[in-house]
């Protein structure tokens, strides 16, 4: 960073790099004295001594050459070179003013930006609700999201281009960090023509022999290796068949007669035509998603999401969406 003063030279003031000879203290007063005009009244506002100000700013002119101020014996005038100097200091302290204040509230995480990577983000989630209560409790955060399947989100975390990531399942990962933050039971999506559609709640047993949909997108992958891990090896053979498409896309092929899917619970959320959700009564656990992020990343936005999200899944384990952190966090 290039600082100047300015020196007498040939009768001319001319800009010299500096060495730190003129103390912001100087510069302050100064501005103190430009505005009420009076050395004593600039001393009391700045709570110093009268003879403090009147040898900072008699210092000053005899460093720069210039007369600043005309003395009379009611107070002072600024001279005409006074007026421009005063005027370019004063925009000078006020961005030194706005950078140490917009430091200050980057170092505690009340300015800056957070990169979020989501599989969804459905209204009145607890996901949803986690964001807009973040944005609501830190309005200068600039938040940016990028949706995608937990590989392409956990690559770009550890690239550096997303601050945290929300999957679905506990991933086992040695180089990040990991805390499961909420829960949503597992639900089958079923055509309402559906012959189990009638009924209360299914089971995987009943659900055997049907024709699975599944996303290669999103939590696409994890619902695959889901439904494999529950029914393969069952008789009639397992189907299941893979698009590229949205989750409403694929919710609507299965309103459509294409098949069934299963679902976290906030998928229900989504207003789906010719759709019914049913609990499935022998899954033995509730889908657990968790939030990832780099072990490097200490900044203040990412810790106050944190922490927000640790005393959101606190404050309603029986929530809409069954957050739960009644379970020990855990750290991968």
């Amino acid at each position: 960073m290039r600082r100047f003063i300015f020196s007498r030279g040939n009768g001319r003031v001319t800009p010299q790099l500096l060495g730190g000879r003129i103390p912001l203290a100087s510069l302050i007063q100064t501005l103190a004295v430009a505005e009420y005009l009076n050395f004593r009244h600039a001393a009391n506002a700045l709570g110093v001594s009268l003879s403090s100000v009147s040898a900072r700013v008699k210092t000053l002119e005899e460093d720069l050459g210039i007369l600043l101020f005309e003395r009379h014996a009611r107070g002072v005038r600024l001279t005409e070179a006074g007026r421009h100097f005063v005027a370019l200091v004063a925009t000078g302290v006020d961005q030194l003013d706005h950078a140490v204040k917009t430091a200050g509230m980057a170092a505690s995480g009340e300015y800056g930006r957070i990169r979020i990577g989501v599989h969804a983000l459905i209204p009145c989630s607890f996901l949803a609700e986690l964001i807009e209560q973040y944005r609501d409790d830190h309005p200068h955060i600039e938040v940016e999201m990028t949706e995608g399947t937990a590989r392409d989100a956990l690559m770009q975390l550890r690239a550096d281009r997303l601050d945290i990531v929300f999957v679905a399942g506990t991933p086992e990962l040695p180089d990040c960090h990991s805390r499961r933050i909420w829960t949503e039971p597992l639900l089958a999506a079923l055509p309402d023509q559906h012959p189990l559609a009638e009924q209360s709640a299914v089971t995987w047993t009943a659900l055997a022999g049907e024709t699975f949909l599944v996303r290669h997108g999103g939590t696409g992958p994890q619902a695959y290796d889901h439904i494999l891990l529950r029914l393969a090896g069952r008789w009639p053979a397992l189907s299941i068949l893979r698009f590229e498409v949205e989750r409403c896309t694929l919710l609507s092929m299965v309103g459509q007669g294409f098949g069934i899917t299963i679902v976290a619970a906030a998928s229900a959320l989504l207003p789906t035509p010719g759709v019914v959700f049913l609990p499935i009564t022998d899954e033995p656990e509730p889908v657990a998603f968790s939030a990832v992020w780099s072990p490097y990343n200490q900044s203040a936005t990412l810790r106050n999401l944190l922490d927000l999200a640790g005393k959101m899944g606190r404050a309603d384990p029986a929530g809409c969406n069954h957050r739960d952190s009644s379970r020990p966090v855990e750290q991968q």
